[in-house]
């Protein structure tokens, strides 16, 4: 049985929990492959509004498991206020949510680093939401890490203690001014790792593979988006993992030759949060209602988006990247009211015009060329067929079709599970 994958196509922020959520009816099993609690899935339906950090999004549907696997890094003292918050939706955790022992954990100290190593590049600061990921995944590859199977042996603490004390010296290397009591932090790191040893640890490939010998459905969830990917985005301006379809690969022990259908995700428009170059954003009042009438603020940090036109040649590099097979087009319905509606089909990369994503995509080097076409003025929010659709909708998917050569199954009007419309 092949694994499907959901992946965002952006800077992240496409609304993939919301598509999981929607999704997990059809599957056994919910796996997120990457990424840590810098991730924002929101998800909203019966009236009630859920952002998850770690936790995959199936967990609202009793008929899944959900799996955190190996590529993913956890912070304890995260994962257990995602837990209290879900507290009153009688989820059995104990069999519904499954931690690979090979995940790797995010220490008080990986949070101290990230913020001196942020402090310290000053204006050349990366906009990191300061959660500790970067270290962790530094410390993972540098053959240094914590991981949650080593909370079932003997010596953590002990791990946990010489690791914290290698971090405190390389904090006061940055010689930057940053407050902090670790013993605080310490005391809730450890109370939160009790409450994570009470959950049920797994060797995640294994299970992964005896889930697929018995014929189970699985939807591997990507966390961010492709242009956030450390090999393909706009480096250094990324996340520290693979976002791609890759890394469902390496972050869950799946075969290639396993992967189904690759879902990718995208927004009618584009945003991005934090630094970074950005071909299509918006200075103007068009930039300023999308970011409105979209609320688009980062689930996890509450930083505003920056927004702009949809950038055709960005997507088609994230389409052709992941292998992407069917398309989600997200927030339709925040476009109604644009009277005309720009779409990037091709960049002037100093001087010449080019249809592919360049080494440097930095404003010196990018001007965007644009497509126009008609807007739309109906409200989409309480639609619930294609065929209620406006007609100049259904022109721009059709025209972003004819480009990605990829066709869009689901249009969202809306952030309710509800408001999803399936063509």
């Amino acid at each position: 049985m092949a694994v499907d994958l959901l992946l965002g196509l952006q800077w992240g922020d496409e609304g993939k929990g919301k598509i999981v959520d929607v999704l997990t009816k059809n599957y056994d099993i919910i796996a997120r492959f990457q990424g840590g609690p810098n991730a924002g899935h929101t998800l909203e339906f019966d009236g009630i509004k859920h952002v998850l950090h770690t936790i995959p999004s199936g967990i609202f549907h009793k008929n899944a498991v959900n799996i955190v696997g190996n590529g993913v890094v956890i912070d304890p003292v995260i994962f257990k206020k995602e837990l209290d918050a879900l507290g009153k939706f009688n989820i059995d955790f104990h069999s519904k949510l499954l931690i690979s022992r090979k995940a790797h954990l995010i220490l008080p100290t990986h949070r101290l680093l990230d913020a001196a190593s942020e402090a310290a590049k000053g204006k050349a600061k990366i906009g990191s939401t300061l959660k500790g990921i970067g270290p962790t995944y530094m410390d993972k590859t540098g053959r240094n890490g914590m991981r949650i199977g080593d909370l079932e042996l003997d010596g953590w603490k002990e791990k946990y203690r010489a690791l914290a004390d290698k971090h405190e010296a390389m904090i006061a290397f940055y010689n930057v001014d940053i407050e902090y009591d670790l013993k605080e932090l310490e005391t809730e790191f450890l109370n939160a790792v009790e409450t994570l040893r009470k959950l049920q640890f797994i060797d995640s490939e294994d299970y992964l593979f005896q889930a697929q010998s018995k014929g189970k459905k699985i939807l591997a969830e990507g966390a961010q988006g492709s242009l956030l990917d450390i090999d393909f985005g706009t480096y250094p301006y990324v996340t520290s993992s693979n976002t791609t379809a890759a890394g469902a690969c390496t972050g869950l022990g799946v075969a290639p030759n396993k992967i189904g259908d690759v879902k990718g995700i995208f927004k009618a428009y584009t945003t991005r949060v934090g630094s970074g170059p950005f071909p299509t954003e918006l200075f103007d009042q068009d930039g300023e209602t999308m970011g409105r009438v979209g609320n688009e603020f980062g689930a996890t940090t509450g930083r505003p988006r920056r927004c702009g036109w949809l950038d055709l040649v960005a997507l088609k590099y994230a389409v052709r990247i992941n292998g992407v097979t069917e398309l989600m087009m997200m927030k339709a319905d925040v476009l109604s009211g644009f009277k005309k509606i720009k779409v990037c089909t091709a960049y002037n990369y100093k001087g010449k015009e080019i249809q592919h994503l360049p080494y440097n995509i930095e404003t010196e080097n990018v001007t965007p060329i644009y497509s126009e076409m008609e807007g739309w003025e109906k409200d989409l929010t309480q639609m619930e067929k294609a065929d209620q659709l406006p007609k100049t909708l259904h022109a721009y998917i059709e025209f972003l079709e004819q480009e990605l050569q990829v066709p869009i199954k689901i249009v969202s009007v809306g952030p309710d599970r509800t408001q999803t419309i399936h063509r």
